[in-house]
This record gives structure tokens, sequence and C-alpha cells, in this order.
């Protein structure tokens, strides 16, 4: 069975940190990406990572600040937040794809976790 289990969010005063983890099981992805949807809003892509090359994307809003990492022998996939704003507070969902490349758009991904809720106080 394919899962995508994240944890690691919670509530976090402005200019804070998290880390959000993201540990696949059931088979190893192409490309692993973090999204997120605010009420209201659109899923909007977070990061995205390829799995053999490690090459990294980021939304601009987010540019600087989070960090998108993996660690193969876990199949597990990262998102270091860091400098936190109030407009960061969403549900954040990984997802996983067939595909080499970290696409932004939410249709190229086939797996996607439950997701875990971050709220920043400001």
């Amino acid at each position: 069975q394919i899962q995508l289990a994240e944890s690691g969010g919670g509530l976090v005063q402005a200019g804070g940190s998290l880390r959000l983890s993201c540990a696949a099981s059931g088979r190893i992805f192409s490309s692993m990406a973090w999204f997120r949807q605010a009420p209201g809003k659109d899923r909007e892509f977070v990061a995205g990572m390829t799995w053999s090359g490690g090459r990294a994307d980021y939304a601009d809003s987010v540019k600087g600040r989070f960090t998108i990492s993996r660690d193969n022998a876990k199949n597990t996939v990262y998102l270091q937040m860091n400098s936190l704003k109030s407009e960061d507070a969403a549900v954040y969902s990984c997802a996983g794809s067939v595909y080499a490349v970290a696409y932004r758009a939410p249709n190229f991904y086939a797996y996607w976790g439950q997701g875990t809720q971050v709220t920043v106080s400001s």
C-alpha cells in the first residue's frame, strides 16, 4: 500500500520555524513536493524536489525562507520553514509523482498525504 504521512505541523509565532516531514511507504517517487492550502484559497505549490538529482524548486513566496530536502534511506522528504509569516498559515500536504520533474501543478501528483496544519500567530 502506497502512503504518504506528514508530521511536524503546529502553532508557531511569526518569525519562528517549523520542520515538516513526509514519510513515503510502498514506493519511491521520482519527485516529491509540498503544497499548501489556506481557507478560501486554492492549493498552491510550495516546494518540490526530484528524487535522483535533488533539483529543488520553490514558490517565490517562500524562496529564501523554506528549504526542501530528502533522506533517501528513509524515503522521507522534509520542509524546513524559517521566518514564518501569518500568510504561511495553511494545511500543508506532501505529494508524490512518477515524473522526474517536480512540476508545480498538483495534477502531476497522483499520491497525497492527509496534510498537516501550520498555524502562525502574530
